[in-house]
């Protein structure tokens, strides 16, 4: 058993194609097979279906050609006037401008009024009747169509912007993901830090103990670089992934004080001045207070060893005010690599989170980090939105740019606090989807309107240029009516020089049709019948 096979693209489309022809083709044929049959009929009937298959083989790439030549082929035979709408639609399917499509159809109205009226004399009537079907057959289902093209293009759009949409909120989901892994190697990357600082700061003090031999004391040194290199080693794995958030992962119920005490204990000489009241202050708040004091701490060990440390923790203007001021170091800082700065930068992107305001820099030789956070949760969450929004790409770039100025020293004092925020990522800018969908919006709106509103006008000029053909010589005032008396010879009644075209074709003999000018048809409105070269009877008609 043999597949059956199916139908391409091409197929479809010649099956399209000679359905098509067979139905423009069908009053043609229909004419020009019933009888009388006038001279050359058969020649003139196989000229016009050619020309038909012509126009529909042309119809797909050059749609503004195939309508010319079915307008041309309404000369030959008028049946062509079923075709017109049917290829003028299709134009307007298929074409994507406008520019061309009215010049062609200016191009139509110009040629065939110079045709009918200067050619071959047709009448003003016979000339607007022609004009209408141009209308409504050419332009009419040409705005049709160009409507339908819109509106497939508006629903292509959608479909894209629903695509794009999707794809952002998977996008979404990965950067959630890839942040909570960044967040939760940054905290690892704190936490270790921290004890690796502080197992450096007893390995050195241990190093420079008076009664420890010189075994002891050589390993002791290999001990504080080891951990100094692993340290470096931590940062250069982990760090790049630094990402804040407002919590943090620090040991459950840890306060401010406990923190120092430990840091105390390790050697560091540390004086706290205040306390954390964590009952009643926003996490936001709490956590970022325990930040900065630890990282102040830490920087503290690693940069300035036997310093002494300041940590003041009071409230003021309304909010928390948390400082850690260390003096120069004794004897310098421990060997090691130099500072990155992304442990300031981190505090000053999770105070931003928390609502306040952070700044850190050389103070009297030493150095200072001091923060402003606010008592309410409902500041802390307004400032955290306000600063929310930024795209990810622009807060890497500002990140990075901030870790090269920030160097060793940490942050420059007085740095206005207007970085990039961390919340949910929002584009400041349309994406390329919804501009399509909003283009197309717009055009469907254009095409909607012209589709209205464009055979009204052109019905609005045709007849102000039909009404002076119709009007000119063959105006008969009322004042000039009520002069003529019958009897009257016609050469003395200084009649119009032209006569109006009569509304039946059944004119009594010596009768002629005058109008009053009429708006917008200037149709006939006296008729004036003669006798023997005398006015016979004049009267008023109606339409």
């Amino acid at each position: 058993m043999q597949p059956q096979r199916r139908t391409g693209p091409t197929g479809r489309r010649c099956v399209g194609d000679l359905l098509l022809w067979a139905a423009v083709a069908t009053p043609v044929a229909y004419a020009g097979l019933t009888p009388p049959w006038p001279r050359h009929a058969v020649p003139l009937l196989l000229a016009s279906l050619a020309l038909l298959g012509l126009a529909v083989a042309l119809g797909r790439r050059l749609p503004l050609v195939a309508l010319v030549a079915v307008v041309a082929g309404s000369l030959l035979d008028g049946n062509f006037v079923f075709a017109i709408p049917v290829f003028s639609y299709l134009a307007g399917r298929r074409s994507a401008g406008t520019g061309r499509v009215a010049v062609v159809f200016g191009l139509i109205a110009v040629a065939g009024t110079a045709l009918n009226l200067g050619l071959l004399g047709t009448g003003p009537a016979t000339w607007l009747l022609m004009a209408t079907v141009l209308l409504f057959a050419g332009v009419f289902p040409w705005l049709l169509g160009r409507l339908r093209r819109q509106q497939q293009a508006l629903a292509d759009a959608g479909r894209r912007h629903v695509e794009a949409e999707e794809r952002e909120r998977q996008a979404a989901v990965d950067r959630v993901r890839l942040r909570e892994r960044a967040r939760i190697a940054e905290d690892m990357h704190d936490s270790l830090g921290h004890d690796l600082s502080l197992i450096a700061l007893r390995a050195a003090a241990l190093e420079l103990a008076a009664d420890l031999a010189p075994a002891h004391r050589a390993a002791a040194g290999e001990l504080r670089a080891s951990v100094a290199a692993a340290t470096e080693r931590l940062h250069e794995i982990i760090g790049v992934l630094r990402e804040e958030r407002p919590g943090s992962l620090r040991p459950a119920g840890e306060t401010v004080a406990e923190l120092v005490d430990g840091a105390r204990e390790a050697g560091l000489a540390v004086t706290l001045r205040g306390d954390l009241p964590e009952e009643g202050l926003p996490p936001l708040t709490v956590h970022a207070v325990h930040r900065v004091v630890r990282e102040a701490l830490t920087n503290a060990a690693r940069y300035a060893p036997g310093a002494p440390v300041t940590v003041v923790v009071e409230r003021a203007d309304g909010g928390m005010a948390v400082r850690v001021v260390n003096g120069p170091p004794p004897t310098g800082p421990l060997p090691g690599p130099a500072s990155h700065g992304s442990g300031l930068l981190a505090l000053r992107e999770r105070v931003r989170l928390a609502g306040g305001r952070f700044d850190a820099g050389p103070r009297d030789g030493g150095f200072a980090v001091s923060a402003r956070l606010p008592l309410t949760s409902a500041a802390a969450v307004a400032g955290a939105a306000a600063r929310a929004g930024t795209a990810v790409g622009a807060r890497a770039g500002t990140v990075a740019g901030a870790g090269a100025g920030a160097g060793a020293g940490g942050w420059p004092a007085g740095e206005p606090d207007d970085g990039p925020g961390g919340g949910p990522v929002v584009d400041d800018h349309p994406g390329e989807a919804a501009r399509r969908l909003r283009d197309a919006r717009r055009r469907v709106r254009r095409s909607l309107l012209a589709a209205f509103a464009a055979p009204a006008i052109l019905a609005s000029v045709l007849a102000l240029v039909y009404y002076p053909l119709a009007t000119a010589g063959a105006v008969l005032d009322r004042t000039g009516y009520e002069r003529l008396r019958l009897g009257e010879p016609r050469d003395g009644l200084d009649l119009p020089r032209r006569q109006a075209a009569p509304p039946t074709d059944d004119v009594p003999a010596g009768c002629e049709y005058y109008t009053d000018g009429n708006f917008p048809f200037a149709e006939p409105t006296w008729r004036l019948c003669f006798t023997d070269g005398r006015l016979a009877s004049k009267e008023r008609i109606t339409p």
